[in-house]
């Protein structure tokens, strides 16, 4: 009855927000109109940003390869807005995981239409896992920590995964009501599960520095039965979404002002896949984006929950979050840079979550630069979130079966509540839209581990 109880406060709360900000931006709108800076010069027609792909995350290891995205602003009167987005990158992680990706956002493929269309394959040879449920699922650093005497593995918290994604997303406006949008998408995905591969892992490695041969705890869920056998290796399924979104930010890639709302539906149907049983998911998410020092000093902020509301999701579906459409090569967690930054990768993971995101934006230093526009920005940020619908399993009862630990180096029951986290992060933007970031965060709680540093692409909302 509490669980119920809370997941409908929190709902209703969020619903009441939602609604009261919407009504007050409204209001806004009607009196202010579209500003832009007269020292900023307008860009048009295509611009490419590129980059050598070397960067670092905690999670993942270093990275290699190269990236590129081409905008186009058109005649450049939609400008910091562009017209057409093409991003491409080919680049691999020293943990021997990878992302090979296209990922095309324009306005101008169907008249009067936006359309998100992106195409992935992301293989993962060390893919994060500690169990469900947050903090109900117990974390011992002291497994992973070479040198320690309960050393286990370094993989412990560890499997391999291979993920392809290929999906298209359908935007229009609703004529009706000025800053609302429909939208429909579908995407097959394919995942591929198993053990760490070890032979990979240790390849080069002698002495004390090769990997042990022993369990970690995907294996060990497998042969709990908390993980069922006939999704241990993965497997394919379609999802279909439709969504109602809201949003009237001035600009896309970092809003003056606005606020930009979404509540989506997501079905994977039990025909469209190789599950046992196909799993339905309301997903809402409010972002909303305020000035404080005009053109220089923002405070925003993003509350987002997702459901389960029909159907079961396979272990290896539970750490993805559905939008209406994402240019993000991960929507998954929560734990790590997508979400949580400094809690550990896929640290919280269940049937239903709750998060939110707290930033204050700070453009330190605007400038010209070959004929760009550039500044360099300043970020500092509080994360939180937590299960609010838990992923049911039974515990193994039979003690022998955790020897030589005890089920309460496992599992605790009824442990979970808020995990919460701080940090900054360094941005150098140019022309408004290619925006590279360097992020700390640090985890509050030692269960959540203790830091994550991660270098990537734009804002986290």
């Amino acid at each position: 009855m509490k669980k119920m109880t809370f997941t409908r406060l929190v709902m209703l709360l969020m619903a009441f927000f939602i609604v009261s900000n919407i009504s007050a931006q409204e209001k806004k709108d009607a009196k202010k109109e579209k500003e832009k800076s007269s020292k900023e010069t307008i860009k048009k027609g295509w611009n490419l940003g590129a980059l050598p792909v070397i960067s670092y995350d905690s999670d993942l290891g270093f990275q290699y390869g190269a990236l590129m995205n081409l905008y186009n602003y058109g005649n450049g009167k939609d400008y910091p807005n562009y017209r057409q987005s093409l991003y491409m990158e080919v680049s691999r992680f020293t943990k021997k995981s990878g992302i090979y990706r296209i990922n095309y956002d324009t306005k101008d493929l169907i008249k009067g239409k936006r359309v998100y269309i992106d195409l992935s394959y992301m293989p993962d040879q060390a893919y994060s896992f500690y169990g469900f449920n947050g903090y109900d699922a117990v974390y011992n650093e002291n497994w992973i920590t070479p040198g320690n005497s309960q050393y286990k593995t370094k993989m412990f918290y560890k499997y391999q995964r291979k993920f392809f994604r290929f999906k298209i997303d359908l935007q229009g406006k609703i004529k009706a009501v000025n800053h609302l949008f429909w939208d429909v998408g579908a995407g097959v995905y394919n995942i591929k599960t198993g053990p760490v591969d070890l032979a990979i892992l240790n390849k080069g490695k002698s002495g004390n520095d090769l990997l042990p041969n022993v369990p970690g705890l995907y294996s060990k869920y497998l042969d709990w039965g908390i993980i069922r056998q006939n999704e241990k290796a993965g497997g394919t399924f379609t999802v279909f979404k439709a969504a109602l979104e809201y949003d009237s930010r001035d600009n896309e890639a970092n809003p003056n002002k606005g606020i930009w709302t979404e509540i989506v539906l997501a079905a994977a149907p039990k025909f469209t896949s190789t599950m046992s049983d196909g799993f339905y998911k309301l997903s809402i998410t409010h972002r909303q984006y305020f000035s404080i020092v005009k053109n220089k000093f923002f405070f925003d902020y993003r509350l987002g929950a997702q459901f389960n509301i029909g159907g079961y999701t396979p272990f290896y579906a539970l750490p993805m979050i559905f939008f209406a459409h994402s240019t993000k090569a991960y929507n998954e967690g929560l734990g790590g840079s997508g979400n949580l930054r400094g809690v550990l990768r896929n640290r919280v993971i269940g049937n239903g979550i709750m998060y939110g995101n707290f930033e204050f934006r700070w453009k330190v230093l605007p400038f010209h630069f070959i004929n760009q526009n550039f500044y360099i920005g300043l970020v500092t940020f509080f994360d939180s979130g937590m299960v609010i619908q838990k992923y049911k399993f039974n515990e193994p009862t039979n003690a022998s079966v955790y020897s030589p630990n005890t089920k309460s180096d496992y599992f605790k029951s009824n442990a979970e509540k808020l995990h919460n986290s701080v940090g900054g992060a360094l941005i150098i933007a140019m022309n408004e839209n290619f925006i590279v970031s360097v992020t700390h965060g640090r985890a509050l709680n030692s269960q959540d581990g203790t830091s994550g540093t991660y270098i990537g692409l734009n804002y986290l909302f």
